[in-house]
């Protein structure tokens, strides 16, 4: 098959109708039309079932529809990982490296530090993002390198090394009633009256169904928090930006999380080898 095809059959079965896919591609119709066939023929199936009045995937063509997202991906993460591995070629800035915000904050500045004063250093374009956009921004060819931290984060796919492992806290209002224990287990806070646990948006920017309240980043759900309308559980390191209006109590059977250094298994950047050398000095 070639990307072309594949471009043209994702831009049809996203849209289910021929019309507005050939307007989002810039073509007319009836090319796309002969295409789409011509890519059923070669491939010995039927991806889509036509009425004059809809459009609708078969089986064959929901496969190949997830398999060629998957595929244009990754043709282009090659395109800008060649460019990108070019402009390092030339003196440029050699690495993006992106984290999600608020997390893992001294670690990073350990490791930026530390890399710094390795001879040779690349510079490093640090990007900051939201949950579950550091693992697609690798994925998609965008970063070098990431933080990511299990299990909320994906690893499949990529090479890792771990970091660190820490417990996880309920952060409450300063003076809830919880606050004055050592500890409390996840039903303790599950469903707790007035102070909801939030949703955050998934992989596909979707957020879960429950009652508690969307969040986007760490900073709007401390707010949150401090307002008595939600409760979060984080990993015991963000203690240290917790305000004085709020309070952080251990959860005993809340999963541990890994920080890990993640970075594609094809890289042969060698900026990519000398920050991952350096982050595991740091352990």
């Amino acid at each position: 098959m070639e990307t072309r095809e594949l471009r043209y059959f994702i831009a049809v079965a996203e849209e289910l109708h021929f019309g507005r896919a050939a307007q989002r591609l810039g073509i007319a119709q009836p090319p796309l039309s002969r295409a789409i066939q011509q890519l059923e023929r070669r491939l010995g199936v039927t991806l889509l079932d036509r009425t004059s009045r809809t459009v609708t995937l078969t089986e064959a063509g929901s496969v190949l529809m997830t398999e060629g997202r998957a595929a244009l991906g990754a043709v282009d993460a090659a395109e800008r990982r060649t460019r990108h591995a070019a402009l390092s070629a030339t003196g440029r800035p050699g690495l993006v490296l992106v984290t999600k915000a608020s997390a893992s904050r001294e670690l990073l500045a350990e490791l930026l530090d530390a890399y710094a004063a390795e001879p040779g250093a690349a510079a490093v374009d640090v990007i900051l993002c939201g949950p579950a956009e550091q693992e697609r921004l690798l994925r998609e060819g965008r970063a070098d390198v990431a933080l990511l931290h299990r299990p909320f984060d994906s690893t499949a796919g990529f090479d890792t090394e771990e970091l660190s492992t820490e417990g996880q806290v309920v952060v409450l209002p300063a003076g809830h009633p919880l606050t004055v224990r050592t500890h409390v287990h996840m039903a303790d806070i599950t469903g707790l009256p007035g102070l909801p646990l939030p949703r955050w948006p998934g992989p596909d920017g979707a957020y879960l169904p429950g009652p508690g309240p969307r969040v986007r980043d760490f900073a709007q759900l401390l707010q949150l928090v401090a307002l008595g309308r939600a409760c979060a559980v984080s990993p015991e390191s963000c203690r240290a930006q917790l305000p004085g209006d709020l309070a952080a109590v251990p959860v005993l059977d809340a999963p541990n999380v890994t920080t890990v250094i993640a970075w594609p298994p094809h890289s042969r950047s060698r900026a990519v080898a000398d920050l991952v050398r350096t982050a595991t000095r740091l352990r």
